[in-house]
């Protein structure tokens, strides 16, 4: 980040300034000072500002003293969801203050009278206040000026108060330097750990105390929010009130006040710096760190005493009180973004997300796309990709390094063990630099693998190697550093990197440069500057660097150029006589090594040879130069609605010579402007004289001028032209190339040109015009006509616009189109009359089949398949659609043979996986009825088994039996039909497909096709005897159950005899059921248990 002073304001009548607030939502800015002094001032700029952001000049545009405090202001604190401002004085009095139609009214006041106000804290709704006494009073109450509850904490003089985020705690600092946890209510929960203060505890008071309240998300997902600093310029960021491990920093200064930024990326702490030296003084400054304790930027203030900081809204500006002043400091952020092949890359925080949003701004056709990602870590670009790097989440300590295009989509990633704190690209290499190495890795892309490349050049290109920085590579299979030792930390790290094609330059905190060669690293020369370079930035022919260092001062490296130092040694390198101040971004021309712009403060400066030109006042952040034309992107006002980015946002700015060139081809002739052209001459200073004269048929003129640029279409435009002996044609033309097509189709139809006219929006591609003119003038032919019409159809169906696009492809007799568009729409009827009225054999009829298929219309699907002969493709649908009778016909009529194999196939499928319920209904839909009988029957014995019930078994056995007679029946209609009697035989006794088993089941099962209702005899009778036993009819009983002895290979003879023995006791024929004891007694089942009771 940069910050500069930007503005100040005085405050009338020299009262010094104690405190300072800047409202986040609605910009209002209150500051408080001695003997009452309280103003609401609020800075705007114009409405009708053409610049937009910082650059755009702001003026006060309120400006009100509130009236009602007499002692010294304490502190002002704003309630920004309620639009309330909270004032306390030293006398103890408090008084709010609201907005009413533009001006600020008193609403409340409070006056204790016993104490004073030594903190005021809205909590992060806005609905509740807590304040604090010094006397260590304690009142919390609500927004609307109701007490909600007190607290007397004796013994302690307060000294801030701070709510957590969630609003469920209170956090209090004391004048002893402690900071107290207490929860909502007032009870006590516990101290916090206080690490940063160490042995120098004693006498320190805590000046800042606030906690980031995640509103705008966080920068990583364990980032510290809680910040406690005191006066003596210790401090510590904790992630929570109970955080063990704090983040500690020592300023180094006396602090007065410190406050986060709006998304808890940067803390400003405020006070005053003492120097030592000669002629010793004090200085204020302001000192931004990282939420990890990394210093970022010290910004020097004028005056004698700092008293205060407050961040705007979007941590743009920070405003400062000093004496008797308010200065203001702009702030440009370092984003996480980069440019490339008409993209802009940036990131930005959701609240309700712990993954950085990074979107991809397609700036050609204003289409963005947005993706999530973990612990991003920095972003750099070249060509037509860019990389992302990141940390992983596995706990492996490892970094990834990630390739992506224009949308977003990764096209080749990396782990790299070191950490990746400085990124550079190019084409084709990344590099990566931690503090102490660089990593080079020659990545792969999609278009590199598709080109032809030589063996040998690509295996030299592929290469990924480590380097430590204080080490120095020849090229060669240099071994300096293994192991532990490649990542020793070293005295002077690396602190930025830039690359081209050619050169890596790294630049060290020393201000030493390296400069390696380009593929094979080699260290070639090193550099010495009177700075810690910043930011590196090589031009076009990597004859130039650019440094622009920490303090912001863009100086300029010769690379090439070799002199002599003092002892006579050859020095490589040499420092312009070139400086500027407040840089904080510059740009290199992609097509002139000379020319660069370059952003100062808000103004953007473009120099040629180190020639400045006139500033132009912009807040941009700097995309690409070429052309003369340099874009800029308004990141600032891009991230106030990062996920709808405007395209006036992008800015393109044009380099003086190219606005003087364009003033004197308005003014001048040719011949002039041609001459002011050779003084500054540029490819596309010539592109437009030659388009100027293009317009005024100065062709001779037009040709030299682009014979000069290079442009090879335009000297064949103007040879066209010049064999073009109507007037209007070379107008038309002129125009076409200009793109003004209306004016070069009106002046092909003023000469009766259709046919051109056609032709032109023809290469548009703009059917809606060609037909238009085709159905105006009679001109052209059916075959046009077709084409223009099948196009706009295109046009349609491309946006899913169905019904239009039926429109145009039944009037261009596109079959084929049609076909796709009545299947989107769902429009069966129509496709059906398609088929209908489709000659026999048409190819697309096979396609309109698989539509029908794929929806389940089996009929239609038929019909489409049988009107092109394809018989075997409308079974398979049959089949596939278990339209098992239809399949039989189509291959009865046909004499196709494959049905019994395929029917076997699916059967044999079915009953793999169980389902053999589906599979009985399979063969009796295709009149396969044994097999389905045969199913039954084994069905219906494991059933029996399983000791199931009874009458379910006989239904199953009644269901085998009346297929089995099914059969039976039809055979019999064979043979009085005509059939022989070895095929009626056959049928008969055809074991058929599906069944598994051995060879004795297969022959039970046939001796139950002899006998068919043999099974539900059984089971009638079993049920039988059983109704008859419990009904009281005993010799009944009996003797049915002498009948089951006859289906012993059917029922269980446990079973059978079991209930005789039962039924013939009930009856008193005792020799019947002896019997029955002794054959159940000889039963093998039986035997085997009784000597298993044996054993026990």
């Amino acid at each position: 980040m940069f910050i500069y002073l930007s503005k100040k304001i005085a405050i009338p009548n020299n009262i010094h300034l104690r405190c300072v607030g800047w409202n986040k939502e609605q910009g209002y800015i209150a500051c408080g000072g001695d003997d009452g002094l309280l103003k609401v001032l609020k800075l705007e700029a114009g409405k009708d500002a053409k610049i937009k952001g910082l650059a755009a000049p702001s003026n006060l545009s309120m400006n009100q003293t509130l009236e009602g405090h007499s002692g010294t202001i304490q502190v002002v604190t704003w309630n920004e969801s309620h639009q309330k401002l909270t004032s306390s004085d030293q006398s103890g009095l408090i008084i709010v203050w609201m907005l009413y139609k533009g001006s600020w009214y008193e609403e409340m006041i409070n006056n204790r009278n016993k104490s004073v106000v030594r903190g005021m804290a809205w909590n992060a709704d806005g609905q509740k206040i807590c304040i604090v006494y010094e006397d260590g009073a304690v009142i919390v109450g609500s927004v609307d000026g109701n007490r909600i509850w007190g607290k007397e904490l004796k013994g302690h003089h307060l000294m801030g108060v701070e709510w957590s985020p969630d609003s469920c705690l209170l956090l209090f600092s004391l004048h002893n330097g402690e900071v107290h946890v207490y929860d909502n209510t007032g009870g006590f929960v516990n101290r916090l750990n206080i690490q940063c203060l160490g042995s120098m505890g004693l006498g320190a008071m805590v000046v800042g105390l606030t906690w980031y309240n995640g509103r705008n998300g966080y920068v990583d997902p364990d980032c510290p929010t809680l910040a406690i600093c005191y006066d003596n310029g210790r401090m510590q960021i904790m992630r929570n009130e109970s955080d063990d491990m704090p983040v500690l920093i020592d300023t180094g200064m006396s602090v007065c006040a410190c406050q986060w930024n709006h998304n808890g990326s940067v803390m400003a702490v405020a006070g005053t710096l003492h120097l030592s030296g000669i002629g010793e003084k004090d200085c204020n400054v302001v000192q931004f760190y990282n939420p990890f304790g990394e210093h970022l930027r010290t910004l020097k203030v004028p005056g004698k005493q700092i008293t205060a900081c407050s961040w705007e809204g979007g941590s743009l500006r920070i405003a400062l009180a000093v004496d008797s002043f308010i200065y203001f400091a702009n702030i440009r952020p370092d984003y996480r973004w980069c440019f490339f092949s008409n993209t802009v890359v940036y990131t930005f925080t959701k609240p309700d997300r712990s993954e950085a949003c990074v979107t991809f701004w397609d700036t050609k056709n204003n289409e963005h796309f947005i993706k999530h990602i973990k612990y991003l870590m920095g972003m750099a670009s070249s060509g037509e990709h860019c990389v992302l790097a990141v940390r992983t989440d596995d706990g492996s300590g490892q970094f990834g390094l990630i390739i992506c295009n224009a949308i977003g989509t990764p096209v080749d990633s990396k782990y790299i063990d070191i950490e990746p704190h400085y990124l550079t690209m190019t084409s084709s290499y990344v590099f990566a630099a931690s503090k102490e190495n660089f990593y080079l890795w020659h990545f792969k892309t999609p278009k590199a693998h598709s080109s032809i490349e030589l063996i040998s050049a690509s295996k030299l290109e592929r290469q990924e190697r480590l380097y430590h920085i204080d080490d120095a590579p020849t090229g060669m299979s240099d071994v300096f550093r293994e192991g532990d030792k490649l990542y020793e930390a070293t005295n002077d790290p690396i602190c930025s990197m830039t690359a081209s094609e050619r050169i890596l330059v790294v630049g060290r905190e020393s201000g030493a440069l390296q400069r390696y060669t380009l593929p094979h690293v080699a260290l070639t020369a090193r550099y010495s500057l009177p700075c810690r370079p910043h930011r590196l930035a090589l031009n076009c022919n990597s004859s130039r660097l650019a440094i622009i260092d920490i303090t912001g001062l863009l100086t300029f490296l010769d690379l090439d150029t070799r002199s002599s130092d003092n002892n006579g040694s050859e020095v490589m390198g040499s420092i312009l006589k070139f400086e500027r101040k407040d840089v904080w971004d510059m740009c290199w021309a992609q097509d002139n090594p000379e020319l660069f712009a370059m952003m100062e403060k808000t103004r953007m400066y473009v120099f040629r040879n180190m020639d400045p030109e006139e500033p132009i006042a912009s807040s941009g952040y700097l995309c690409n130069f070429q052309d003369l034309e340099i874009r800029a992107v308004l990141l600032d006002e891009v991230m106030r609605e990062p996920e709808s980015p405007c395209m006036d946002h992008l800015l393109t700015l044009e380099v003086k010579s190219l606005r003087d060139t364009r003033d004197l081809l308005e003014k001048v002739s040719i011949k002039d402007a041609a001459a002011f052209i050779d003084e500054n001459p540029h490819p596309r200073l010539w592109r437009l004289l030659a388009e100027a004269a293009l317009e005024k048929q100065d062709l001779k003129n037009a040709e030299a001028a682009f014979v000069r640029c290079k442009d090879y279409p335009g000297i064949q435009l103007v040879k066209r032209i010049t064999n073009i002996q109507n007037e209007p044609l070379r107008k038309a033309e002129v125009a076409a190339y200009f793109k003004d097509f209306e004016e070069a189709e009106r002046l092909y139809l003023e000469v009766d040109r259709r046919d051109l006219a056609i032709s032109l929006r023809r290469k548009l591609g703009d059917w809606f015009r060609v037909a238009q003119l085709l159905k105006s003038g009679s001109f052209g032919d059916d075959v046009q006509m077709e084409e223009a019409l099948n196009n706009i159809g295109h046009y349609y169906a491309d946006r899913h616009k169905w019904d239009d696009a039926v429109k145009q492809f039944e009037a261009a007799h596109n079959h084929e189109m049609l076909s796709r568009c009545y299947y989107q729409l769902e429009d069966f009827e129509s496709l059906e009359s398609l088929v209908r009225s489709l000659p026999e054999n048409s190819s697309l009829l096979p396609t309109i089949a698989e539509m029908f298929t794929s929806v389940g219309m089996s009929q239609q699907a038929v019909a489409a398949y049988m009107k092109c002969n394809r018989i075997k493709s409308a079974i398979d649908t049959c089949v596939a659609l278990n339209q098992w009778h239809e399949a039989v016909e189509l291959a009865k009529q046909h004499n196709v043979t494959e049905i019994s194999a395929l029917l076997a196939r699916y059967a044999s499928h079915l009953l793999e996986k169980g389902n053999r319920l589906q599979a009985i209904e399979l063969y009796r839909k295709a009149d396969k009825l044994l097999d389905a009988a045969k199913l039954l029957y084994q069905i219906a014995e494991e059933e029996g088994k399983k000791k199931a019930h009874p009458l379910r078994v006989k239904k199953i056995y009644l269901l085998a039996a009346q297929l089995v007679q099914e059969h039976n029946l039809k055979m019999k209609e064979t043979m009085k039909e005509g059939g022989s009697r070895s095929a009626a035989l056959m049928g008969l006794f055809d074991d058929g497909p599906g069944l598994t088993g051995d060879i004795d089941k297969a022959g039970s099962y046939n001796s139950m096709l002899d006998s068919p209702w043999k099974g539900a005899e059984a089971f009638h009778f079993f049920l039988l005897a059983q109704r008859q036993l419990y009904e009281g009819y005993v010799d009944a009983a009996m003797k049915t159950c002498l009948h089951l002895r006859d289906y012993e290979g059917i029922l269980d003879p446990e079973d059978i005899y079991g209930l005789l023995a039962l039924a013939s006791c009930a009856n008193r024929a005792f020799a019947t059921c002896s019997r029955a004891f002794i054959r159940l007694e000889a039963l093998p089942e039986r035997i085997a248990v009784l000597q298993r009771q044996l054993q026990l």
